[in-house]
């Protein structure tokens, strides 16, 4: 006989609420039928141990879904707990009751906790008539002394429940879609594939379409590391990511406190933004006990982690209805700083006990560390600790950490000095490493456009100032040098006469307490902004676009004991027109040598009419 009722009052705003507005996508009822399915077996599962008799003892614990474009039809089934007559009613047809957050909590409370178990049936059922027609829940439950029954909707206010002979146990969901073509798709077994690899890919039942299992790679990150082989992390990495090579570096760590977390990450072999063709995306997955929540979270981990890849599981997420957003935002937050910091440690531990494989990853995603080191002050601290870079005390092609840089520093020692360059070369044929190297100071020597940026955000390190060496600012202690030099007198007139020659393309002229071998070099005068910067400004300027990088402020020093300027100082006052070129020249030779030279054309010029004049 066939019972009539009338959907709670609150079910009915709920269906409206879930076929309007609560899911963004509506394939997302596919995820929690499935989901439901799950639980609904994990659920038997548990009861078949405090159970001595069960009806269908026989059936396999598995999920099997049907697809049937002619009907224009979907159908999920299990052979889970199955529901009695009242059950339909209660579960189906009130939104105060929960199918899986009843059962959960009465394990619980009978002190066993099942992890496993997910969903909330009563609420993620009504998304099925997103795309639903009418609703079809056949349904037999485990006790062998009950009937089966069908539970009937087409979600516009009420629905039917009546007897249904030779059902098996456990739920059948028969939906007959809507004509409309964006429902009609879900008859087709390439669009519900689709679906289940995304979402229900790591369902610990089996899931068949059509009679074929859809998810063939286990939940690796809910397994011991002791019992997983190398094979099957790469089989692992490479479904995750879609990717063909194999993992550089994998990370599979589980933890309890602060949050309940397992996780595997992995960082692969190559860096994606190496040649500048495209930027890498958020491709750590999120999942709450094995349902896909976002492929691609972008808030999770910090944007400088962008090139991993893998899986972060939690069951302490609280969910939405929709599970489709957080509802806790803060706590999003705390998960991500607690596998930043995990992966840091890791990253740590790798440089230590394996170096050589730490180079080799720095190569590729040292970048990555250091925009993270300059951007992210939550974790500035433990990235700068795996910054690696060259220095005047290492080999060519050879890296220092910045705590191995301070442990080598005197006591009087209280700033860590770089210099920026094109290449090792560059930097060691300047002038600017000659005041430091005859003081035995170490200089960290920076390659890339990034480095100035870096040193100027991370600001210091273990309480020691990142100083540029060849800021006008440094200060080092006088030192005894060989060679006889010009007076006080002598070099305060020389300087009058250069600022005079040379105008406003200095802001100042000086005696240098750093130069042993060169003649003059031109020092950066502006704390704001480091010559580098200023030439990635004007190279990222298109003609008639932005803001014009401001004009380059330096200061010229002056080596007293070089022959160039004991010759110049006494060439100012008998030969001034050579005396001027020679000026000029020995400002864009420092220029030159300092990389800043924009325009040679005049440099050429100028030694013509020198030559002119040998």
């Amino acid at each position: 006989m066939s019972e009539t009722h009338e959907f709670q009052a609150e079910i009915k705003q709920l269906l409206d609420i879930v076929v309007h507005s609560l899911y963004t996508e509506k394939e997302i009822f596919v995820r929690e039928l499935v989901s439901n399915a799950s639980d609904a077996l994990e659920k038997l599962r548990h009861t078949q141990i405090t159970e001595s008799e069960i009806f269908d003892a026989d059936k396999a614990l598995e999920i099997n879904l049907t697809t049937d474009e002619k009907a224009n039809t979907l159908t999920i089934q299990d052979y889970g707990i199955g529901m009695t007559r009242d059950e339909l009613v209660k579960f189906l047809g009130t939104i105060a009751h929960s199918g899986s957050k009843a059962f959960l909590q009465a394990i619980k409370d009978g002190g066993a906790k099942n992890d496993n178990l997910i969903g909330q049936f009563g609420v993620g059922f009504y998304s099925a008539f997103m795309v639903a027609k009418s609703v079809k829940v056949y349904s037999r439950s485990w006790k062998a002394d009950e009937q089966g029954h069908v539970w009937t909707s087409d979600g516009s206010g009420s629905y039917t429940v009546e007897e249904a002979a030779d059902l098996s146990r456990g739920t059948k969901i028969v939906i007959e879609l809507k004509d409309e073509d964006d429902c009609k798709e879900f008859a087709k077994d390439t669009k519900v594939k689709t679906i289940l690899e995304r979402y229900s890919a790591f369902v610990t039942f089996p899931i068949n379409l059509n009679g074929e299992r859809t998810n063939k790679v286990s939940a690796l990150w809910l397994r011991s590391k002791n019992e997983i082989t190398d094979e099957e992390y790469t089989e692992f990495y490479k479904f995750q990511a879609h990717a063909y090579d194999e993992p550089r570096l994998k990370l599979h760590f589980s933890a309890d406190a602060p949050l309940s977390i397992n996780s595997i990450l992995f960082v692969p072999q190559s860096n994606p933004e190496k040649f500048g063709m495209t930027r890498a995306e958020a491709a750590v997955s999120l999942y709450c006990r094995k349902v896909l929540i976002d492929p691609a979270p972008k808030d999770l981990l910090p944007e400088w982690a962008r090139f991993l890849k893998g899986v972060v599981d939690s069951e302490d997420l609280p969910l939405n209805i929709s599970r489709e957003t957080m509802q806790d935002r803060a706590l999003i937050e705390k998960l991500g700083k607690v596998i930043t910091k995990r992966f840091l440690k890791f990253l740590g531990d790798e440089a230590k006990n394996r170096p050589d494989d730490f180079d080799k990853f720095y190569d590729e995603f040292g970048i990555f560390l250091k925009e993270g080191a300059a951007t992210d002050f939550t974790h500035k601290e433990g990235l700068s600790k795996l910054l690696r870079f060259e220095s005047s005390r290492t080999e060519k092609g050879k890296r220092t950490s910045l705590a191995d840089y301070v442990s080598r520093m005197g006591e009087e020692q209280k700033e860590i000095y770089y210099l920026i360059g094109s290449s090792r070369e560059a930097i060691e044929r300047g002038p600017y490493l000659e005041g430091f190297e005859s003081r035995n100071l170490e200089v960290i020597f920076c390659y890339e456009n990034v480095d100035d940026y870096v040193m100027r955000h991370l600001t210091e390190f273990d309480g020691k100032k990142f100083t540029a060496a060849d800021s006008a600012d440094v200060k080092l202690d006088e030192k005894e040098t060989e060679g006889e030099a010009l007076s006080k007198d002598e070099m305060a007139a020389l300087s009058k006469w250069l600022k005079e020659t040379l105008g406003d393309r200095v802001s100042e002229v000086k005696t240098s307490d750093r130069l042993v071998e060169s003649p003059a070099a031109v020092l950066n005068a502006d704390s704001f902004m480091s010559p580098q910067m200023r030439a990635m400004m004007k190279a990222m300027k298109k003609d008639g676009e932005g803001e014009e990088a401001p004009p380059l402020k330096v200061n010229l020093e002056l080596n007293p004991r070089h022959a160039v300027i004991k010759k110049l100082s006494g060439a100012k006052d008998t030969e001034g027109e050579k005396a001027g070129l020679i000026a000029e020249q020995l400002f864009d030779n420092a220029m030159l040598a300092a990389g800043l030279l924009e325009d040679p054309t005049k440099m050429v010029q100028r030694l013509y009419k020198l030559l002119e004049q040998v």
